[in-house]
């Protein structure tokens, strides 16, 4: 029997053997496509070919590729674990044709791979193939059947619809019919029964689909119409788990050497076995898949967040979570424990893991740790809302609560519903599932964009020469209209470009697109799909004319010097805190930079000096830059270049070294470092797990720091007569104010016993109850004191309110002895109530309670109240 990564390699080699060049996996994380934030499909990093942006180096291509599903349309995450097959991270094996071979090279590959190579019986296979749809003028794709012909009798080639068998990049762009392969594993007696085409895409766990076949031959236009493309692409993905399934002769990818080595691990952690409790099955396969997907995008550059991206991953890893928590009675932090288990086993294919356990582990150990608590925080107000249900005579409880546990505190509904069966209760549904659409609508409402055709003006592609000039005189290609938020903007595409758009954490360039008298402004430049986007409110009277585009010179200047203090900060990290330091993510704008990087403990003062000291030594020295353009990549290793993780590589690759500093790098730099100026660390702090932060400034915006630092010194010395010693002399002042403090504090004690007496020689006596009112001008903390010292000194029948002012804003004090209260005085009410006729409010325990307002000649009229109100009036 083959393993996992025997059956991975053959693929590779069969592939190689017809002219393919194998790539490595992309990285699951997107980078630098603003409609995608993860991999979901192995022709992801392709878009830029597919949509002709970029020529292909090569016209066959092949690989196995990480790819993520958890959102959109491709949304399987809440199968995961309950079925045989799904999966959150899976790996999709892949041969694309660009221009070259098409639907009978495409069918004929995958028939002798699947047959010849691999033996799999042909009487087990069936094929789709697009019906058509005559509303759209298209008719049943039969070029693919007749290639099917030449390997399968008719009864084997099933006519498939347009969800099944047409398939989309987006609402736009390219696309085309495809054919599905279908394998049934049924057992023979169930064959006779009913025969394998009435099973195919019918959910039957053992009559799936292996592989996806797309003839991409159209343009999906803004208005829905279709139009033939310029090249035609073979766009093929199998799922290697469903592979591998089959060929190990399993029922379930669970049962494979993909997912065995991982749910043995959790068995013998939480000392439970497979296969005996469905409950606990289906949590071990959820903790199996999903601590595949964990790893890989922490490895690949995304940690678990609050927003986009992260939030996806953090979903996951609470899915996880929570299924450990409720099946597996892990009550503690564990999932972390599995790493070392999946790196055994998917190391090999995939070294990456291995560079990155230690951050794995901990990032994933602090999100445990972190959800525990807020698991337990959710259970107890939970419990609280059963029983105040409860005591409401129901048994339903609302689905407001429910989805304020879910949204605050991301406390999932399946376990709410299942803590509240344990107490004979539901939860209203329906009420939820409302609050849950609201919002959806909300996000849907926020991220809406209405995006129009691209109004083609001349053929051609865009060249950046922005590396070596910030002016150039261009045409347009092609423009579109976008509109997001009511706002409507326009995206060009320019054949020369001196724009860089953002990429690498480089914010993307800002400037004007000028002919004759109108001048356009570019208010950012972004890349899609390889694409440089220039973003602008108008569009050009006359688009199809030549345009001066100039970049903005004073902001590009700061990003470059920005820019390249960000290598001369890596270098220095490096050297003071060690080779451990990994760039996790950086942002490089005009007013400053941001740099992310792996470290596990924080950077103290001592060391960020030494930090800066290395950094500005490097921009003193003037060192000029070395820039290699299109530098093999294996050269470029040799050279000691600093790859990062989650980065997608080509062969050729851009370095850029500032003397011991060598990166590889696609941005925009200065020519010698001596332009950077200075370098200032003005922050350092946690931005999760293992991941430091620190924010810089360069240049002129040192001069600023340095200019304010100067002034606050010079009005500190100028408040201290212009001491030599500002220091000491500061030192000497706060040591005295620290002595007069003590002595006020002295003073105030005193003055509070003697207030404290004289009140009590004017307590009146009202039907038995010692009543003590006064207005003092003394602060509210004395006058608290002063009410607990009459509460101990006299602890029965005792009723006292103070009203005070401080700073010019009056305050009500309310102390009541506990005998009082037990007869059904409440402080806290009753402050509340006087508290209207000094505007303001208060509150408090039923003993003691205080209030504060702004009106202070309502002062003594509130007092009077408070005494009223307490039945107590002084006659």
């Amino acid at each position: 029997m083959m393993t996992a990564n025997e059956i991975r390699e053959s693929f590779k080699n069969f592939y190689r053997s017809k002219g393919h060049e194998i790539v490595p996996s992309a990285p699951m994380v997107i980078k630098d496509d603003p409609t995608l934030m993860f991999t979901n499909a192995g022709m992801n990093q392709w878009k830029d070919i597919i949509l002709g942006n970029h020529p292909a180096k090569y016209k066959r291509v092949a690989d196995s590729q990480k790819c993520l599903r958890v959102s959109g349309k491709h949304n399987d995450l809440e199968e995961v674990g309950h079925d045989t097959y799904h999966h959150t991270m899976f790996e999709m094996l892949g041969n694309w044709s660009f221009g070259d071979y098409f639907k009978e090279g495409a069918i004929d590959f995958a028939w002798e791979y699947l047959v010849d190579v691999l033996r799999l019986d042909p009487k087990d296979l069936y094929v789709t193939v697009f019906e058509g749809s005559p509303s759209e003028g298209i008719s049943r794709d039969d070029e693919a059947a007749e290639y099917w012909a030449k390997h399968l009798p008719n009864d084997h080639i099933i006519n498939g619809n347009k969800h099944d068998n047409f398939w989309e990049m987006g609402d736009t762009g390219p696309c085309g019919p495809c054919s599905e392969i279908h394998i049934d594993e049924r057992t023979p007696e169930e064959k006779a029964l009913i025969p394998g085409n009435k099973m195919v895409n019918k959910d039957n766990p053992q009559v799936i689909e292996i592989w996806n076949i797309v003839f991409m031959q159209f343009n999906r236009k803004a208005d829905g119409s279709l139009e033939p493309l310029p090249m035609h692409v073979i766009d093929t993905g199998m799922g290697f788990e469903r592979l591998v399934r089959m060929l190990q002769g399993k029922h379930s990818n669970y049962d494979t050497d993909i997912f065995q080595p991982l749910i043995q691990a959790i068995g013998e952690l939480s000392e439970l076995k497979y296969g005996v409790d469905e409950k606990v099955d289906v949590a071990m396969r959820v903790v199996a898949d999903h601590i595949r997907t964990l790893a890989f995008s922490i490895t690949d550059g995304q940690l678990p967040g609050n927003a986009k991206g992260g939030y996806v991953i953090r979903r996951i890893l609470r899915r996880a979570i929570r299924y450990a928590y409720t099946f597996l009675n892990q009550k503690q932090a564990f999932l972390y424990k599995l790493i070392p288990t999946l790196i055994a086993n998917m190391g090999e294919a995939y070294p990456e893991l291995k560079a990155q356990e230690v951050l794995i582990e901990k990032v994933i150990k602090e999100e445990e740790e972190a959800f525990l608590r807020t698991l337990d925080t959710g259970i107890h107000l939970l419990e609280k809302t059963i029983d105040d249900t409860k005591a409401n005579g129901k048994t339903e409880i609302s689905g407001v609560d429910a989805f304020t546990l879910y949204d605050t505190f991301g406390f999932p509904l399946d376990l709410t519903e299942l803590i509240l069966r344990e107490n004979g209760m539901t939860v209203n549904e329906n009420e939820f599932n409302a609050e849950m659409e609201k919002q959806k609508q909300r996000a849907r409402n926020a991220a809406a964009i209405e995006t129009g055709d691209w109004v083609n003006i001349e053929d051609g592609q865009t060249e950046f020469i922005g590396y070596d000039n910030t002016e150039c005189l261009t045409t347009i290609l092609r423009y579109r209209q976008v509109t997001q938020k009511k706002q409507t903007l326009y995206q060009i595409v320019l054949k020369e470009t001196p724009f860089y758009a953002e990429m690498g954490g480089q914010v993307g360039d800002t400037g004007v697109l000028k002919c004759g008298d109108e001048v356009i402004e570019v208010i950012d430049t972004k890349k899609e799909n390889n694409l440089p986007i220039h973003i602008t409110k108008k569009l050009p009277t006359h688009p199809e004319a030549k345009f001066i585009a100039s970049v903005d010179k004073q902001k590009r200047e700061a990003c470059e010097a920005n820019h390249s203090c960000t290598h001369l900060l890596d270098y220095a990290l490096r050297q003071v805190l060690g080779n451990h330091v990994e760039q996790k993510g950086s942002l490089v704008s005009p007013d400053g930079l941001r740099f992310d990087f792996s470290h596990f403990q924080k950077v103290t003062d001592e060391q960020l000096r030494q930090i800066e000291h290395i950094a500005n030594a490097m921009i003193r020295k003037n060192i000029p830059l070395n820039e290699y353009r299109n530098m093999p990549i294996e050269e470029a290793k040799k050279l000691g270049a600093i790859a990062l993780f989650g980065e997608k590589y080509g062969d050729e690759v851009r370095v850029v070294k500032f003397g011991p500093s060598v990166e590889f790098c696609g941005g925009t730099h200065v020519s010698a470092t001596g332009k950077i100026g200075m370098v200032r660390v003005i922050s350092e702090s946690s931005v999760a797990a293992g991941i430091r932060r620190i924010e810089a400034i360069t240049g002129e915006k040192v001069e600023e720091l340095m200019d304010n630092i100067q002034c606050t010194l010079t009005d500190l010395k100028e408040l201290f007569n212009n001491a030599p010693d500002l220091i000491g002399t500061i030192k000497k002042y706060m040591d005295e104010n620290s002595e007069l403090k003590k002595e006020v504090e002295t003073f105030i004690k005193e003055k509070v016993a003697q207030v404290k007496e004289k009140l009590i020689s004017n307590a009146k006596d009202i039907n038995g109850v010692k009543v003590i009112s006064s207005v003092l001008p003394i602060p509210a903390a004395s006058a608290k004191d002063i009410a607990f010292q009459l509460k101990g000194q006299i602890p029965s029948n005792l009723f006292v309110v103070i009203g005070s002012i401080e700073n010019n804003r009056p305050m009500l004090t309310v102390m009541i002895s506990d005998d009082l209260v037990k007869d059904g005085l409440n402080a806290g009410q009753i402050v509340r109530e006087a508290a209207k006729l000094i505007q303001g409010g208060g509150g408090g325990q039923p003993h003691f309670a205080t209030a504060g307002g702004k009106n202070v000649d309502g002062l003594s009229v509130a007092v009077d109240k408070v005494l009223e109100l307490a039945n107590l009036s002084i006659q």
